[in-house]
């Protein structure tokens, strides 16, 4: 049985989405390609269905949150990376029949964070894109069960973001140590 050639990613993504296209970052053998957020979903079933291509695993999904950065267009060359908006959800996707890896990622913004869901594409992304909504806040659109998975129904906030209250006990550094001891119950002999 002989199997189709295996084609270049980004080129084939440039011929059928074009501007859709934000960035492609290649570092260390891996590429990274940002995508236009309301088309995620379709990016990510183009890769998986077109022959040559054929991502037919979703192997995490994964998010990040920037802040506090200057969002706007911080890509700057080879040096920094291209963070259009506060929260970056990536895809990482194989393809096992020519052994390649790819990371799919789309940004959302600070404000009402939204992206398309991948349970359409993928039906695995289920419990990752309900982890992220839930420790992140971000939305998957269409996607089937929104509930809370980690976190209580009734929990404010989202705890992996980073202006989430760490807490109410001060962190003891080399500076505040012994005023932080002052106030700790330490066993006596």
């Amino acid at each position: 049985m002989e199997f189709p050639a295996a084609r270049d990613p980004v080129s084939a993504l440039r011929d059928v989405f074009g501007e859709a296209l934000l960035h492609v970052k290649e570092f260390r053998g891996e590429t990274t390609i940002v995508v236009d957020a309301e088309r995620t979903a379709e990016v990510l079933d183009f890769l998986r269905v077109t022959s040559g291509l054929v991502y037919n695993m979703l192997s995490d999904v994964s998010a990040v949150d920037y802040f506090p950065n200057d969002y706007g267009d911080a890509f700057d060359g080879e040096e920094s990376d291209f963070r259009p908006e506060r929260f970056g959800v990536s895809y990482h996707i194989l393809s096992m029949l020519y052994n390649r890896r790819l990371r799919v990622k789309a940004f959302a913004a600070a404000e009402d964070p939204r992206l398309p869901t991948a349970t359409v594409v993928w039906p695995a992304a289920n419990w990752l894109e309900r982890e992220i909504a839930d420790m992140m806040g971000i939305v998957f659109e269409g996607h089937a069960d929104q509930r809370r998975l980690l976190m209580p129904e009734d929990w404010y906030g989202h705890p992996h973001r980073r202006d989430y209250p760490l807490g109410k006990e001060t962190v003891a550094f080399s500076f505040n140590v012994d005023e932080i001891h002052q106030h700790k119950p330490f066993a006596r002999d």
